[in-house]
């Protein structure tokens, strides 16, 4: 069942729609944005200033790759959002929760970006979830 079929049963609010919407469109930017940030990292190690004295202290490969896995899946995952998935709705929040979660480890190297991109994040699993609870 898509969020379509649902639109054919039930009144669903124009806000959740057009939140999902916003969630896709979010989900392709962060995405594509993780994913330029894990290649910079992985092409040149000078591009994340790596702190000392941080707990979680990963090597800039490492922060390439989780960066660039998560950018990739979150921006198909926003197209499946887009081409109403039903499978996108539930993925795309586990997924923004890893996101969130990835960035805020990230504080320490770029802390306003993180800050952006754990907002947004939460935005998009807020969205989702209403817009599922309004098929409910």
């Amino acid at each position: 069942m898509t969020y379509s079929d649902m639109d054919e049963r039930q009144d669903v609010s124009s806000g959740a729609v057009g939140g999902v919407a916003f969630s896709a469109t979010l989900m392709v930017v962060i995405g594509s944005f993780s994913t330029i940030a894990g290649l910079a990292s992985l092409l040149d190690e000078d591009f994340v200033v790596v702190s000392r004295h941080y707990a979680f202290d990963l090597d800039v490969t490492a922060w390439g790759w989780i960066h660039l896995v998560l950018g990739l899946a979150m921006a198909a995952v926003g197209v499946g959002l887009f081409a109403n998935a039903t499978w996108a709705g539930v993925v795309a929040i586990v997924l923004a929760g890893l996101i969130a979660i990835d960035y805020f480890f990230f504080i320490p190297y770029e802390p306003l970006w993180s800050v952006i991109v754990i907002a947004l994040s939460v935005w998009v699993i807020w969205a989702v979830t209403q817009a599922r609870a309004s098929h409910t």
